[in-house]
């Protein structure tokens, strides 16, 4: 039985949270969040104890944390729990620095612990299904990959403001997918072009960012990616993508509540995709924390490492720059 502490009782610690205590093998023993009331409510709902992050990283039965608090504090809690020999889970990104992420991965290395990233869209039932088909070679080389990647709405301002920007903390899941897709072979970016709009709420440019975005990567091979997102789509969550290759095209289309479709005098009627990523990702979540443990049991390689969150990182970086110069960067 492995005892876990989770860090952060919001809105994405209460999907691991709620996930690890369905988990065979797995108990949930601490709840940590610096919103005391959060925490309790959580741990209550689950049958753990709230404690400080602080105890929990004392306390010798735990075996594993998850952290799935604010941006700000991933690099920071990845490098106490290292040092005090927990295994780790951490949501994206590692840090919103690449130096500071390179260092933390650096000591968790030094600590000899296993870190796994959340980069959830790995775990995508269809999407893997599409790396699975690309592995058995059934579209030949893969040489362009298209990604949309549109919210439902735009969040707070105040989040914007302290979230990095929109190539930082929406496409980072974007561009982990650009190189789990476009550079299983090891190939990786060579040269990118961002550009950036403001075109849903005049506040997000205020507050320095942009609300809609295009990217264009081509990698060392010479294969082409483009991603087109925005914080705005009024007809829900919008997460697809198509790769095609030199025998044939793969696509990965969205999920809905139902597949029903209606036919009638009045034309054809559909459900939406899903709300947002709660429900669109529900079982990646799932199965990504599933295959955190499973590793940790059987000493397998984890499919996503801070390698992983740091290359992720660089891309959304050079994505920045790119935007603000109106020029391409060189990888």
């Amino acid at each position: 039985m492995k005892n876990v502490a989770v860090f952060g009782a919001g809105r994405i610690g209460r999907i691991h949270a709620g996930n690890l205590a369905r988990l065979p093998g797995v108990n949930l023993k601490y709840v940590c969040d610096p919103f005391g009331d959060s925490a309790a409510q959580l741990a209550q709902q689950l049958g753990a104890q709230v404690a400080t992050m602080d105890d929990a990283l004392l306390d010798k039965s735990i075996d594993a944390v998850v952290i799935g608090s604010p941006t700000t504090t991933h690099s920071d809690l990845i490098t106490r729990a290292a040092a005090a020999g927990k295994h780790i889970f951490c949501e994206k990104p590692v840090d919103l620095s690449v130096p500071r992420a390179v260092e933390c991965g650096e000591k968790v290395r030094a600590a000899g612990v296993a870190c796994m990233i959340g980069f959830q869209r790995r775990f995508d039932p269809t999407f893997n299904e599409v790396r699975s088909r690309i592995d058995a070679g059934q579209i030949g080389n893969p040489e362009m990959l298209v990604i949309t990647s549109r919210d439902p709405g735009a969040p707070p301002v105040e989040y914007i403001k302290a979230s990095g920007g929109i190539f930082r903390d929406m496409l980072i899941h974007d561009f982990d997918v650009f190189r789990w897709i476009l550079c299983g072979d090891g190939d990786e970016a060579e040269w990118l072009s961002a550009t950036g709009s403001v075109l849903t709420d005049p506040a997000v440019g205020e507050a320095g960012d942009f609300d809609s975005t295009a990217v264009t990567i081509r990698t060392k091979q010479g294969r082409l990616c483009q991603i087109n997102t925005t914080r705005r789509a009024a007809y829900g969550y919008d997460q697809r993508f198509e790769v095609l290759g030199s025998a044939g095209m793969l696509q990965a289309g969205n999920h809905a509540p139902s597949e029903v479709r209606q036919w009638d005098a009045n034309g054809i009627k559909a459900d939406k995709p899903e709300a947002f990523f709660l429900q669109r990702y529900a079982a990646a979540y799932r199965l990504e924390i599933e295959h955190f443990f499973e590793c940790l049991q059987t000493g397998a390689a984890f499919r996503t490492t801070v390698h992983d969150g740091v290359k992720a990182q660089i891309l959304a970086d050079a994505a920045a720059e790119s935007a603000r110069s109106g020029q391409p960067v060189k990888l």
